[in-house]
């Protein structure tokens, strides 16, 4: 059985998880005796399984018992990432049909502009404090017993995309039967597997629990007797501080982690010992290949990448020792049969990007929109999740960019992650974004946005470096014409950029 309710019987004394800021520790006793409690609510309330509910939550104490209580009732819970405006997490709340909403204090601005707006949420709860129109979620639980619902089906998560090229979409793996208490799907299996997730595990958490990948994850090692280190928010020395203090074994980072922590002086990186690690997960968005370089270098071969989205129609998995003899790629994939299409739906030939489809993969559906689940699927039912990438001779997948962030300039095609990822590694350079924008002779051209280490270096000194620095590696096309800087680039901790945000102050005129 896989399942936190074992380790609360075999280890109920072990932290299931640590949150880092406060060293506040919940023991798998804990965990299950809240996660009860909560459970016991939604049933008394008069949730059935498959029932929904939605979670507008700060890495918080109380997360993982919410959704544990989700998961023991057999409900479909939603995680809505804080950093949604106020119209988008209503939407979600409506679109997902949520009876239940659980927030905090934290975001008390939020939780009062969703009142008016989500009709159908029948019951509101607050963490940490009291917000008007919901009741405290501390004392509601502990009006219910900690003794467990009789065993039933497993609840599982219904998660909406990050939105970065228009509205979140939520994502109904529709091919998943419903398991009973204690099973999983075999894919989740497979990846506890692979990197070898058990109870001697110390896992580090350093990005937002409402994602997909932190949450899963963190999901599947109180699964297995783990204890996981939750980061409130991402600081790149904190991280190396708490990997030398807890001696965590594993961990999962996004490329704009790396990219802090090398960013690091020599002597600071030095200074913590980073033995301990294991295994060192990477995904959500390509990694430059001179910074895995580094970190492999740094932490040695332990760093491991997987390609895979919140549909998960497919998983590629690449470990450092088959990465370093080919660079750039994500894996193969462990399910589903990969093809490089063009756009007539005709396979390319090997080494030429194309749109990424897959056949026989995990079958996916979007919530309360069967326009754009058919949009998701081409003429012969192969999924389709809008990424660009390339396949070479032995079925390694090698992405380039994603199609909507696609420049055509002059009738050209050219991907512009190549450039973001080369401009990244300038030291002067904490982040880049590169897209395009209205040109009257070529339609668009290249343009890039670059948040500096330090915003007294922007100008147009800095943007000549950075421009012959890329013509340096780059064709001229592939090139920015021009650059702009910004303190800040509009980037999910997840490290999805939401380009649209830079984009529409450039196509702004051509909306009117």
């Amino acid at each position: 059985m896989l399942h936190m309710r074992k380790y609360a019987e075999l280890t109920p004394d072990k932290p299931a998880y640590i949150m880092a800021k406060t060293g506040v520790a919940v023991t798998y006793r804990q965990l299950e005796e809240r996660a009860n409690r909560c459970s016991q609510y939604f049933v008394a309330i008069g949730l059935k399984p498959k029932d929904h509910i939605a979670i507008l939550l700060e890495n918080n104490a109380r997360f993982l018992e919410i959704t544990w209580g989700a998961q023991l009732a057999g409900l479909i819970y939603t995680c809505i990432s804080t950093h949604l405006s106020a119209a988008d997490a209503e939407y979600i709340v409506n679109d997902c049909g949520a009876k239940v909403l659980i927030t905090s204090f934290a975001k008390a601005d939020i939780a009062k502009q969703l009142l008016a707006n989500t009709p159908a949420v029948t019951h509101r709860l607050c963490v940490d404090g009291l917000v008007d129109g919901y009741a405290s979620y501390e004392e509601t639980m502990a009006a219910y017993p900690a003794t467990p619902l009789p065993e039933g089906i497993e609840g599982r998560d219904m998660l909406y995309s990050s939105g970065t090229t228009g509205r979140p979409k939520g994502v109904i793996m529709s091919a998943t039967q419903d398991y009973p208490f204690g099973e999983i799907p075999a894919i989740n299996v497979r990846m506890i597997e692979l990197y070898g997730l058990n109870q001697d595990t110390v896992y580090l958490s350093p990005a937002p629990l409402y994602h997909a990948a932190p949450l899963r994850f963190c999901m599947w090692n109180t699964r297995v007797g783990a204890t996981v280190v939750i980061m409130e928010h991402f600081d790149a020395e904190w991280a190396l501080a708490l990997i030398e203090k807890y001696k965590v074994t594993v961990s999962q980072w996004v490329p704009t982690m790396f990219i802090r922590m090398l960013k690091l002086p020599e002597a600071v990186r030095k200074k913590y010992d980073v033995s301990s690690l294991k295994v060192a997960i990477h995904a959500a968005a390509p990694c430059p290949i001179p910074i895995k370089e580094q970190m492999i270098d740094w932490w040695g071969p332990i760093i491991y990448e997987y390609y895979s989205s919140t549909e998960s129609p497919t998983v590629t998995i690449i470990d450092s020792h088959d990465w370093l003899s080919k660079k750039g790629s994500v894996g193969r994939p462990i399910f589903g049969k990969i093809h490089i299409l063009d756009d007539n739906e005709d396979d390319l030939p090997i080494g030429e990007p194309g749109l990424i489809c897959v056949e026989d993969g995990v079958v996916f559906a979007y919530h309360n929109d069967p326009q754009k689940t058919a949009e998701s699927r081409n003429s012969r039912g192969w999924s389709i999740v809008g990424d660009i990438g390339m396949l070479d001779k032995d079925g390694y997948l090698y992405l380039t960019d994603r199609k909507a962030d696609m420049i055509i300039s002059g009738g050209v095609n050219i991907y512009p992650q190549e450039a973001e990822n080369l401009l990244v590694t300038h030291p002067k350079v904490n982040d880049a974004a590169v897209f395009g924008i209205p040109n009257e002779d070529l339609g668009e051209e290249v343009k890039a946005v670059v948040q500096p280490i330090d915003m007294a270096l922007a100008g147009p000194e800095l943007e000549e470096e950075l421009l012959a620095f890329c013509h340096q590696k780059l064709s001229k096309i592939k090139c920015p014409r021009s650059i702009d800087f910004e303190a800040d680039l509009p980037r999910y901790p997840n490290g999805k950029l939401l380009k649209r945000l830079l984009k529409d102050r450039y196509w702004m005129d051509r909306k009117k």
